[in-house]
């Protein structure tokens, strides 16, 4: 296994140890989500769900008020804002880092505002004004790689190399953020699995994530219940768990410092089970 970024990640109010992975429950204020039916589309039932999650010891709950799945249709940042403000005004004091998933300045704004701790980003802070949005505060930010639009990018992925051109890629969004002003202890970065790629590059990518661990900064994945896991299974999103607890172990084995999914106990226990073997020697 590669060595795991030395140090802590500055998020927000919180200080995170790096020496094991990182849980991070997923929590969407959607109602078209792909991985839950929108079960947990309302306010309320958001809430519900991520105090449950933080109960099974999620690390940082990642909030999300507008779908990013394959042919989504976007929402307006006041729709946006309307569903994750009460989310985070009611987790505030929950004693665990809070991430809001959001591509839209405004929503970052008004998240930080209300004591958002990560702004995770799918577009990779690249639309105007979201550098400015997060460089003043304290938060963590999470930059990740999508080829395309969510309502687009899974038509026609293609690369030459996906690997190459993702790991560059990231680099330079590292960099850019770095000549902002952004600190480097405040960046992670996420190859973006399903986000305008390929079976093929998906897997690719995970397999060789260990050249993007050793760019040194921290690797978020997040692999749990994607349409990766249902190509290689054939099960649908909801009787993923086995297959994503694998893809989720394959990632860490290769140095993956922030696992995202919807299943925190049994991300956990699988993830204790590994550590104690992995650690013995």
């Amino acid at each position: 296994m590669p060595p795991r970024p030395a140090g802590r990640l500055a998020c927000g109010r919180f200080s995170l140890p790096l020496g094991r992975p990182l849980v991070m429950g997923v929590v969407n204020v959607t109602p078209d989500s792909f991985s839950d039916a929108g079960r947990h589309g309302t306010v309320d039932a958001a809430i519900a769900h991520a105090q449950r999650l933080i109960a099974e010891g999620a690390d940082l709950i990642d909030i999300g008020g507008e779908s990013t799945r394959p042919g989504a249709v976007a929402v307006t940042p006041e729709e946006e804002i309307a569903r994750i403000v009460p989310v985070l005004d009611a987790l505030r004091d929950s004693g665990v880092p809070l991430s809001v998933d959001t591509r839209h300045p405004e929503t970052m704004r008004a998240a930080l505002g209300h004591g958002a701790d990560m702004i995770n980003d799918v577009a990779a802070l690249r639309a105007p004004g979201a550098i400015d949005a997060v460089r003043e505060s304290h938060c963590a930010v999470c930059l990740m790689h999508m080829q395309g639009e969510p309502a687009t990018m899974q038509q026609a992925p293609a690369y030459g190399d996906v690997v190459s051109e993702v790991g560059r890629f990231l680099d330079e969004r590292v960099a850019a953020l770095q000549a902002a002003g952004v600190a480097r202890e405040r960046i992670v970065v996420d190859p973006g699995i399903g986000f305008g790629k390929t079976l093929r590059h998906n897997l690719l990518l995970l397999a060789a994530l260990d050249g993007l661990v050793a760019a040194g900064q921290p690797v978020l994945v997040g692999v749990s219940r994607k349409s990766m896991i249902g190509a290689l299974t054939g099960q649908p999103a909801q009787q993923r768990l086995a297959g994503s607890l694998a893809a989720m172990l394959a990632a860490v084995a290769r140095g993956a410092a922030i696992v995202r999914v919807h299943d925190v106990a049994e991300s956990r226990d699988a993830l204790r089970v590994w550590l104690a073997i992995d650690e013995v020697r």
